[in-house]
Formats: structure tokens, sequence, C-alpha cells
């Protein structure tokens, strides 16, 4: 925020962790209500016409100071299936955004509007050979991307090392698998990307993080391989590229198996249920997909048919008329 010039505000937060632990009595007897009393006071200084809310835990004590001001609220569903914290929010909210017509069944479908996900545009404007030119890879022989987002996925981590003897010999991979300390992901991956041969071994790229570079990797890429999340599923959806789902098991709500499901239900992704995944199976899903040209162009056009290119038009357009009719 500090870098795109807009004013930061911290407070303190809390959340509700679905299991037994004393910091949930710390953070909803301390920590949740001074936010609350700070976002309160904060707002008072501030004086916005309308607060805007994207869910997590941090949103809700800004929410309720909005709604002890009668400010008026906005917020944004970005999945399938809606968290608690924008349920919560939602009791207030003036109007609910969401990215796809099956979320507004969790809400008052009067206050929905469908606005779909905002996308970051510079993705648009990847280069493929420079995605290629980065990672010293080959532009003729097939790439995929595996991601399990920001901090990796420790069984997909596992499940393309096990895989990688297999996996080389029908694409090149660009990995991003994190740097998370207690797992021991990226050493291990070293340590099996060395064991190689030399002639698969320049065909694996793994990476802690992909930031900058990311257009290119998906402009190179010819199928993704991760996590449901909604970045990863707007992204691939807005790009228009296959994907191969491995939705991770146990989010609140089975919401990651809830977006593939959607993608899937449209003909746009192959979805691999986590649990009963192998590096075999993981390596036969890959192959199958990859040796059908037809059935990659598919995925990509029918995952393309979901996404909403202008929604953060919408939802710009959205936030200025709420925000008119609050002020009367």
């Amino acid at each position: 925020m500090p870098d795109a010039g807009i004013p930061f505000h911290p407070i303190a937060t809390g959340k509700l962790r679905r299991y037994w632990t004393w910091q949930n009595l710390t953070d909803l007897a301390v920590n949740v209500p001074a936010g609350i009393w700070q976002a309160w006071r904060q707002l008072g200084q501030i004086g916005p016409d309308l607060v805007f809310a994207t869910g997590g835990f941090v949103a809700l004590p800004v929410v309720a100071g909005a709604a002890a001001r009668r400010i008026p609220v906005v917020i944004h569903e970005q999945t399938t299936v809606p968290g608690l914290a924008n349920r919560l929010a939602a009791r207030v909210a003036s109007r609910i955004a969401v990215t796809f017509p099956e979320t507004a069944a969790h809400f008052s479908r009067a206050r929905c509007v469908v606005t779909g996900n905002p996308f970051r545009e510079e993705l648009r404007r990847g280069s493929r050979e420079r995605g290629f030119e980065q990672f010293g890879l080959d532009p003729a022989a097939p790439l995929i991307y595996v991601t399990g987002g920001a901090l990796g996925a420790h069984r997909i981590n596992r499940l393309v090392g096990d895989a990688l003897p297999a996996l080389l010999g029908v694409t090149q991979v660009i990995h991003q698998a994190g740097a998370h300390p207690a797992t021991g992901d990226r050493e291990w991956l070293d340590a099996r990307r060395a064991a190689l041969p030399a002639s698969l071994r320049e065909r694996y790229r793994s990476v802690s993080y992909i930031d900058a570079e990311l257009g290119d990797v998906y402009a190179a890429a010819r199928l993704v391989v991760g996590r449901a999340g909604a970045g990863t599923v707007n992204e691939c959806c807005q790009l228009a590229l296959p994907a191969l789902y491995i939705p991770l098991p146990g989010a609140r709500g089975d919401e990651q198996m809830a977006n593939a499901r959607l993608v899937e239900a449209a003909g746009g992704c192959v979805v691999l249920p986590e649990p009963a995944l192998t590096a075999e199976s993981l390596v036969a899903a890959i192959t199958d997909v990859l040796a059908a040209p037809g059935r990659l162009k598919e995925l990509g056009e029918h995952a393309h048919r979901l996404a909403r290119a202008d929604a953060a038009q919408r939802i710009a357009d959205l936030l200025v008329q709420t925000a008119r009719d609050g002020r009367g």
C-alpha cells in the first residue's frame, strides 16, 4: 500500500481457529475488541464514504467499526463458498460483490452483484520467449507450471519430486515450491534434481517464489498444475490456461474443491482429489492432457468463459454508486 501512495493504518486483530487453542480466547476477548475500537476511532478520523472489505479476519473489526458509524459497507467474495468473515460481514453490508453467480445462493440475493474477480493486467503482457529464456529451458519442448501458492504445497511438492524421473520424460517443469522452513521441501527437491541424469536435470527448475516473471511463466506454460485457490483459478480462467487442479483438502467449506468443480463443470480443467493421488497417477494425468492438443485448447477456452475481464471496473462502479447512495 505505501508503495502505491495509499495511507496504511494498522489495527489489532485476531482470528477464530477451527480447533481448540488458548489463542482463540485471547483473540476473541482482547485483540478483536481492541481492533474494533481502533477501527471505529480511525474511521472517525478518516471520514470515508464507504468501507470495502474482501474477507479474512482482519476485515471484521473494520466492518464492525463502519457499521457502528453507519458507514456503508461493500464486501467482495472471491471464492465459490464464502468464508466465515464474509458471512458475518454480509449481515451489515449494503452490497455484496461475488465472483461467481453460484455464490449468491449463500447471501441475500437482492444485495448481490456479480462482478468477477479483479485481475492484474500485467499478467496478460507476458512473453513466451522471455519465460523460456529466464529459466534456461527449451522453447521447442512442452512446459508445465506447478504452483502451490506463495508458501508452496507440501503434498504437491513431494508428489512432483517423486514423479520427476517419469514426468521429465514428457515435459519440462517450472515448480514454485515455496520455502517453508518446517517441511524442508526446497532442499529435498534440490537433492531429487541433483540425482537425475543430466538430460532430465536440465528440464526442471524449482524456485521458492515467482514474482515479476509470473506473466512470462504463464505465457510459456502449456498447462498449470496447482491448488484451486481464488487467485490461481482466476488467473488461469482470465488467461485461458488449461489447468489440472489439486484442491487443498480440509479448506474451510471445502472452498478449493468447490472452485475446482465449478471450472470442471464448465469444461475448463481436470480435478485430481489429493487423497487418492499418487506420483504415478499425477504423471498419467499430465501425460494424457499434454498428448491431446485439441483438449488443451478446449480446456483453456472453456475456462476463459468464466472470467470477467472488466471485474475491477465493475467493482469500482459498485463502490462509487454505493458511496453516492449512502450520502443520499
